[in-house]
This record gives structure tokens, sequence and C-alpha cells, in this order.
């Protein structure tokens, strides 16, 4: 494991036990604030979501956005000085694989995880018991509440709701309740569906719905029977074995994509229309490369396309790729401008090896888990940042280098 991620390794065994203690008192029954809180809940009940296993032992991989300091770093170009461990809200956190990350990717936080779902939460307790998810977090809840009733709890740093919104009966109830609890200076991650790349999914879900399959096992069923039934050239059934059929394997995943019984979908423009409703602020998607032209482009076409304003070029990548099927994204409570660093400055800053990196010594892994080469030069820089993280980072390599790795996000800046 490289050596940037021994952080993640620290316990705080004194709280383990008033953790655990906290847990199994914490399991309250949630109001029905939605209208379609009672049928969702009975839904995650008979299908625990995600379906991911169980393991003993940190979660697989890291997955950055789930790190608060790397997402810091994304948003505004660097990580404030003097920052104490943040309390973090995992809005909708089903059966705890957003809870169980949040907790390794940032030890020493307050988390509250909260979901509607009794069943779902008794696997996500289990989750975080098994794997060390209580020891790596000063505080830890995991409670049968709705996102809607959470105006008792105070302001979170930082707020994770991925994949929670679209299934509630008034969105923007959702919206503005998480920006209530959203601190002035906190950061917020969703996860919406987008329109075009569920094309398929929505026909699948009509046609299953016209043929009464239910929500329940027989409805799993006969969703399952519908795609070996179907011809081999049929588009549903080729786009579900090309794209789906993998992440469909457990029950769970294969029951929330196709027969949940209560789904919004966005395209951009009534995206920001949503955003707006709740009076927030864009402050760039998760997963930026989807939306940068240079992906789909090339000459004369890519130069028109980086000369319009970003709006405008995401809305040409939507038009561009009807195989985008969902928008991640964080949302701030004012407006973000990312810092420009001078050399000077650059020189002057602490540097933090991004958590998330896996692998030792060389390729390892990004933070989205893409393998990376890195230099002889690069490896000892990245090496000496985690071992002196206190050294300013002018005395350690160039501007250009340490630029680079910056850019590239294997270094976090640190004020």
């Amino acid at each position: 494991m490289f050596a940037g991620l021994a952080v993640l390794q620290g316990i705080h065994g004194s709280d383990v036990k008033s953790s655990q203690a906290r847990n199994q008192r914490c399991m309250t029954h949630p109001k029905p604030s939605d209208a379609a809180t009672p049928v969702v809940s009975a839904f995650y009940d008979r299908f625990p979501f995600p379906g991911d296993p169980l393991q003993d032992g940190p979660p697989p991989g890291y997955n950055w956005r789930w790190c608060h300091r790397s997402v810091l770093a994304a948003v505004h170009g660097s990580i404030p000085s003097g920052m104490k461990a943040p309390r973090i809200l995992d809005a909708g956190c089903g059966t705890g694989v957003s809870t169980d990350y949040l907790c390794h990717l940032n030890p020493g936080a307050d988390v509250l995880g909260v979901d509607i779902s009794d069943g779902a939460l008794a696997v996500a307790r289990e989750r975080c018991q098994r794997s060390g998810a209580v020891e790596q977090v000063t505080y830890l809840r995991q409670e049968q509440r709705s996102l809607l009733d959470l105006a008792d709890e105070g302001a979170f740093d930082y707020i994770n709701s991925v994949g929670v919104l679209h299934h509630l009966d008034q969105p923007e109830a959702g919206l503005r309740s998480l920006a209530d609890r959203l601190a002035p200076s906190g950061l917020l991650h969703l996860f919406l569906y987008a329109d075009a790349g569920r094309w398929e999914i929505h026909r699948t879900q009509k046609a299953l719905s016209l043929l009464n399959a239910g929500t329940g096992s027989e409805g799993l069923h006969l969703g399952r029977e519908l795609f070996e039934t179907l011809p081999e050239g049929n588009r549903l059934a080729r786009h579900h074995r090309e794209r789906w059929a993998v992440d469909c394997a457990p029950d769970a995943n294969f029951a929330d994509m196709y027969l949940h019984p209560q789904e919004t979908s966005y395209d951009l423009e009534r995206l920001f229309a949503f955003i707006e409703t709740a009076g927030l602020h864009f402050a760039g998607f998760s997963n930026p490369e989807v939306w940068d032209p240079a992906r789909l482009l090339q000459g004369e076409l890519l130069e028109r396309a980086q000369a319009l304003p970003p709006r405008q070029q995401w809305e040409l990548v939507e038009q561009l790729d009807p195989d985008i099927s969902h928008f991640e994204f964080f949302l701030s409570a004012a407006p973000v401008e990312r810092a420009c660093w001078s050399d000077e400055a650059l020189g002057q800053a602490r540097g933090l090896v991004q958590p998330c990196l896996w692998g030792e010594p060389d390729p390892i892994l990004g933070r989205n888990m893409e393998p990376i080469q890195l230099t002889d030069a690069d490896r000892s820089l990245l090496r000496t940042v985690a071992e002196q993280p206190q050294q300013r980072l002018g005395a350690l390599a160039s501007p250009d280098q340490i630029r680079d790795l910056v850019d590239r996000q294997l270094l976090l800046l640190q004020e």
C-alpha cells in the first residue's frame, strides 16, 4: 500500500465501545415526510441496496469523492489550513458502502448515516463493524430516519447523498432539507439520474409495469426472464447485456434498476433549475473527465467547443454522448472560486499525498482507480511529502514538477 495511505490506518480504539453502544440505541422510525417514503422503505427492506458483499477489513480501493480532503482540494484547489476532522452526513446510506468509505477515508470524523430502510441499515451496521469503520472515526451513528427530518442535527461540513433524491416524491424538498444542514463552508455531493443514458432502462421499467410484474420477487424473476426471452439483437436486451449485466448480478442491484417504484431523472437544463430551487451553487462535476469535449472531439471541432463557456461545453457533451446515465457533482452554500497558485505560493505550500492512491511501487492506481506511471523523481517526491508533511514544497521540487502532480491530483496542496 502506498505510503500516503498510512494515515488511514490510525485507530481510535477508546471510542469503539461507545460508538457501538450509540449505534444500537439510535434506531428510530422515520416519519412519512415524503409521500414515497413508506413505499420506498418497504422496497429496500425487500432488496437492501447496494448489494455489495460484506468484507472483513477496509473496503477495496478508495473513491476520492468520499474523502473530504480530496474533495476540498478538487473544488477549492487546496485544503484550508487548520482544518479539523469534519462532521459528515451520509444521507440515504443504504447498506453502508458509502458510510464504510467515508469512515476509512476521514479518520477522526463525526459521521452520521441515515436511511429509511431498516433492512438496509442492518446490513450497513454489520458492514461497518466487520470492516473496522467504527474504529476509524471519533463518532459514528447509523439511524433509520428520513433525510427530510434532520432539523435537529445542526450543520455538516460534508454531505454525501448518492442515488437518493431522485427516488423522492418531491426531490426539491429533499434538496432543500440537505441545504439546510450544510455548513456555510460545507460541500454537498449528489448523484442523480440522467435522462439520455437511461432510455433503455425506462422502457424496460415501463414494460415490466405493463406486465404487472410488481416490485417484489415475482418482478425480479420476470425481469430476468424478460432479458433472456427478448431476441438477441433487441436493443433493450443488448444494452442490458453489454452495459449493466455485471452491475445487476446481485438481485438488489437488478431490482433497484428495473423495479423501483419511484424514480425521477434529469437533463442538464432541468438539473440546474433543480439546484436553484435550494439556493445552492454548482461547484463542479465529480467526474469532470466525462464533461471534457476533448473526450469526443478533435481538430477544429474541438477548438470551437473549447471556445464555448463551460455550461455550453457541457450541453454539447450531453448531446454528443447519449450514454451518460447520471450526473455526479458538488454543490456549495456560497459561490466557489478555485485558487490559482503562483510559482512562489506553490513553493510556500505544504503537500499531502492523495489519500486515495492504491498500490506500490509502480504502477499505482490513481484516484479513479486508473493505472498511473510515475517517474523516479515523482515517486521520490511523494514519499518525501508523506514522510515530511510539514516541509514546504519549494524545498523539495521545482514548481513544474509540483504543478504536474497537483494537476493529476496525486499531490494535494495545504495552505
